[in-house]
């Protein structure tokens, strides 16, 4: 079902040019549609800052539900900013006071860049956890995604990330290993996630905190968890929000930072994401920028033109399943005709209804 052009947002323009259904809120409000209002904190750096919109609005925007999308982005004044991103959240954004007054149906926390040590050390640690607390109190479900799982649970569950001393970066397998959860209904069982962090939430922190795992990596580990109660909170440890290209444009980034002498060591290639004969070229292509570095000359392009046709999308279906599958069940327990209270009538020891 559409999503809902209910601002001047860029990423509405970009999401209708690349085929997908968005709604004038003119159009929108003359049609007897339900509408259901998601939140997307949004804590990405400035460079990620509008990808990541188009990301989730998308996979949102897909879901097959009879409902019309309002998408409320807002984010944390406590990131730091420069000019151009700060004039984006500034004319685009809400603001949290405006997502408290008008409430939500559902939440989606994105992923953050983080500088210190430790989350608790964050100047977004705080704000974070004042958003998470209102919405375990006010919204039907918080879709939590890597940073963000990462963060909840440790300071709801007592349960801090382990950095695993190298970078987890490439695509994955998954397999579900619970079929008769709400979330993964008519989902593959066997199905690809990428994955691009250094630390580490691990089942047996999961289960420590009586957190359900619904989907695994026997490599990459846990990616699809809930909260103990099935629904309220859902976590998500990889990037099933991912664009094809997500990845390479990450890994040229790295390349850059290495060029720049940000980093010293040349970036490994994402597992399991390039063919061979990709390899191969960007091997080479490290090879001529390593010479080029000690030589003083000019740093050779990455060859982008010959490595996007050979990329292959692995998740989004799945992904697509998922998100499709949670803002089902956000629908059937919100109230149709005001978002609050959402708790009338919902038995939040089982609201799911699994138990019956």
């Amino acid at each position: 079902m559409p999503l809902v052009a209910n601002s001047d947002l860029p990423a509405f323009q970009r999401l209708e040019e690349e085929g997908e259904t968005i709604v004038p809120r003119d159009a929108a409000v003359t049609q007897d549609i339900r509408e259901l209002h998601i939140g997307l904190l949004n804590m990405m750096p400035d460079a990620a800052l509008e990808a990541t919109e188009r990301q989730f609005f998308r996979l949102v925007g897909e879901a097959n539900q009879i409902a019309q999308f309002y998408m409320h982005p807002f984010t944390l004044r406590e990131l730091p900013r420069g000019p151009e991103g700060r004039a984006h959240v500034d004319r685009y954004y809400e603001t949290f006071d405006d997502i408290k007054a008008q409430g939500l149906d559902a939440l989606i926390i994105t992923g953050a860049n983080v500088t210190q040590p430790d989350l608790a050390l964050e100047p977004f640690w705080q704000p974070l956890i004042e958003v998470i607390d209102w919405a375990y109190a006010n919204v039907t479900s918080t879709l939590c995604s890597c940073l963000a799982t990462h963060a909840v649970m440790e300071f709801r569950y007592g349960q801090k990330r382990r950095h695993m001393g190298f970078k987890r970066w490439g695509v994955y397998s998954h397999r579900v290993v619970d079929r008769h959860h709400p979330l993964t209904l008519g989902v593959n069982t066997r199905f690809d996630v990428p994955h691009s962090r250094f630390n580490d939430v691990s089942r047996a922190q999961f289960e420590t905190a009586g957190v359900h795992v619904l989907a695994e990596s026997d490599t990459a580990g846990v990616h699809l968890a809930v909260s103990e109660d099935l629904f309220r909170i859902v976590f998500f440890q990889g990037h099933p929000e991912y664009d094809t290209v997500s990845l390479l444009k990450e890994y040229k980034r790295e390349v850059m930072r290495h060029v720049r002498g940000e980093r010293e060591d040349y970036p490994p290639l994402p597992e399991n994401y390039f063919t061979r004969r990709i390899q191969a070229i960007l091997e080479e292509h490290q090879t001529q920028v390593i010479t080029a570095r000690a030589h003083g000359g000019p740093i050779p392009t990455l060859p982008e033109s010959l490595i996007i046709p050979s990329l292959d999308n692995t998740w989004h279906d799945t992904a697509e399943a998922v998100i499709n599958n949670w803002i089902g069940k956000v629908y059937q327990i919100t109230n149709k005709d005001r978002r609050l209270p959402f708790m009338e009538g919902v038995d939040w020891q089982d609201p799911l209804g699994l138990k019956g």
